[in-house]
């Protein structure tokens, strides 16, 4: 026993002065998790863009390791890393609002890219083809050992926690648990992860039997599931044949997955190509490829048909992408008679490092210019242009007028404001400008739909389809006059805060029983719900952002006189004029003894 505690010391020593970058920055993602889990939503943004940054440096910085022990200059390459983080922290936004689907979408590829480096940077040079698989095949294992030990070693130390406070009456907060989870989910399994790569690059790429498991799961699953997909794929291409019609949009995931998927099976059985007795690896291997052929076709036939309808965004122009990196696999691996299995992962990167930064032909220039073209073609075809500003008054079809606003929000949260301003008058300029300033950028669909005067309404509005109503107040100073004391709740965060010996709670039921109530002590409390109705009764004929002289309503409570004062709040109804909920983002609660 004392031995194997020893070695498992040993071990751990190995793994921390090792790998200390990597295990750095899971410790910094971990510590960014627990600050966003017990700060408020509004100022937790700075967090956030921490511990992202700090998770994507989880895999860069390991990536940065394996190439390092091949061509060593390891300090160089962690100082490039850590410059990397640090200018990539920079670039994202400083307000939750500012935080648009852009940066998720640079985030997310950028996280692809990450783990895309760490499967081939120590094999850029040739002639390393089993040992590239080998390695790999060892990370693949690795991973999923590392989610099955982190997920037993996380629920078990939860459990443990819970027995503690059950049993002896702890009353432990309940951030425990969630401070716990991230610590163990985050730092723990990186450490683990790493206890599993403890002997690095040259213990990772040696030489060594085929895991039966493996062969099994490609044999017996993935390869049966392709054929699914692929029988499916084909008889909808017939379909499209015989009937002569464009093909749905969603088939170009279903090739994509198809295409993928077939990808990883045949990179999983790639060293048994080679053995005589697997024939039906070879069938595949060889068949693969030109099953994809067709299917190649059906897929640009699909993006080219939604891209010419609706023009570029960034998810069509990733699809599109994807679809051009799926050609140049099928090409390179059917004409190229010393195909490298390295070349997958290496394109794949290429292809994304070209959407995220090349200039002008990048994801996100490709599609402003898109939809700048778009909006501009709209309103031409429409004649609404009157002395290039666009003529609200003039009589226009429901569909063009949503399609008008889409195109203002998604250029809007492009940053797109001097291009949109030029084709509003004045007044409408300023009120573009405040949204964007704001980041209220749902606002502008809704202004700029509420701005037609003469709409023919042709589609119906479905049961499920929303009306938003918005109530901004136009003082935004809160005036504390006589009052003592002020709290703030947050939408997400309404923990109960003490006042001197006395405890206020705010009881958020707006969705269901259409209730606010604030509460002294659990004992007393004051309902605002009808208070806030009647606000939207007043307003009832009204949609998008309204503004209002205050948002503002007070009541006695026990031995206080308390106002609430909200920043703004939203009403959503279906179309059946069924209640969705009314939100707010922040209340401030103005306290005075009476």
């Amino acid at each position: 026993m004392k031995t194997k505690f020893r070695e498992t010391l040993s071990r751990a020593n190995e793994v921390i002065f090792r790998y200390p970058m990597v295990l750095a920055v899971a410790l910094l993602a971990a510590i960014g998790a627990i600050c966003i889990a017990e700060t408020e939503f509004d100022e937790a943004t700075k967090y956030i863009k921490f511990t992202i940054c700090a998770c994507l440096g989880i895999s860069l910085m390991f990536a940065l390791k394996m190439a390092s022990q091949r061509v060593g200059k390891e300090l160089l390459l962690q100082l490039c890393g850590v410059a990397f983080l640090i200018g990539f922290y920079c670039i994202l936004p400083d307000k939750k609002n500012n935080f648009t689907e852009v940066y998720a979408y640079i985030i997310a590829v950028t996280a692809l890219l990450s783990h895309l480096l760490v499967s081939f940077v120590p094999f850029l040079e040739k002639d390393r083809e089993l040992r590239f698989w080998q390695y790999n095949k060892n990370l693949f294992i690795n991973f999923f050992l590392t989610l099955v030990f982190t997920g037993v070693l996380t629920g078990g130390v939860e459990l443990a926690i819970l027995a503690v406070d059950k049993l002896f009456d702890f009353h432990f907060h309940h951030r425990i648990y969630t401070d716990t989870f991230f610590v163990l989910a985050i730092f723990g399994s990186s450490f683990i992860f790493l206890l599993f790569n403890d002997k690095g690059l040259n213990n990772l790429e040696k030489d060594g039997t085929y895991p039966v498991v493996l062969k099994f799961f490609t044999q017996f699953i993935l390869i049966p599931l392709l054929l699914i997909y692929v029988a499916i794929l084909y008889f909808y291409s017939f379909k499209i044949l015989i009937n002569w019609e464009l093909p749905r949009g969603w088939v170009s995931y279903l090739v994509l997955a198809y295409s993928v998927v077939g990808i990883l099976a045949l990179l999983l059985v790639h060293p048994l190509k080679e053995e005589n007795a697997k024939s039906w690896v070879k069938i595949f291997s060889k068949a693969f490829y030109y099953t994809i052929v067709p299917l190649i076709i059906l897929l640009f036939t699909a993006i080219f048909t939604r891209i010419l309808e609706y023009g570029y965004t960034e998810p069509r122009y990733f699809v599109f992408l994807l679809a051009l990196w799926l050609l140049s696999i099928v090409v390179y691996f059917i004409f190229s008679r010393k195909a490298t299995i390295k070349f997958i992962p290496v394109s794949l990167f290429l292809f994304g490092t070209f959407a995220l930064i090349f200039p002008y032909f990048n994801a996100f220039s490709v599609a402003k210019r898109s939809q700048k073209a778009e909006l501009i073609n709209i309103l031409n075809q429409n004649q609404l242009i009157s002395a290039g500003k666009i003529n609200f008054n003039k009589k226009v079809t429901d569909t063009v007028r949503n399609e008008i606003a889409d195109k203002f929000q998604f250029l809007a949260e492009r940053k797109q404001g001097e291009f949109l301003s030029n084709l509003l008058n004045q007044k409408d300029q300023a009120e573009l400008s405040d949204n964007i300033e704001k980041g209220t950028f749902y606002s502008i669909n809704y202004t700029i739909q509420n701005k037609f005067s003469d709409v023919n309404i042709t589609v119906k509005n479905k049961p499920y389809e929303l009306n938003r109503i918005v109530l901004v107040p136009e003082k935004q100073i809160i005036d504390i006059e006589n009052y003592q004391y002020l709290l703030s709740f947050h939408r997400y965060s309404r923990d109960a805060q003490k006042l001197n010996e006395d405890q206020f709670e705010l009881i958020d039921q707006l969705t269901d029983k259409s209730s606010l109530r604030l509460k002294l002590n659990s004992k007393e409390e004051v309902d605002f719900g009808p208070q806030i109705i009647q606000l939207f009764e007043e307003n009832k004929n009204k949609n998008g952002t309204v503004k209002v002289p205050d948002i503002e309503m007070e009541s006695d409570l026990g031995k206080y006189h308390v106002k609430l004062i909200f920043s703004e709040i939203t009403k959503e109804k279906y179309s059946d004029n069924e209640l969705a909920g009314i939100y707010y983002e922040n209340v401030y609660i103005l306290i005075r003894l009476k």
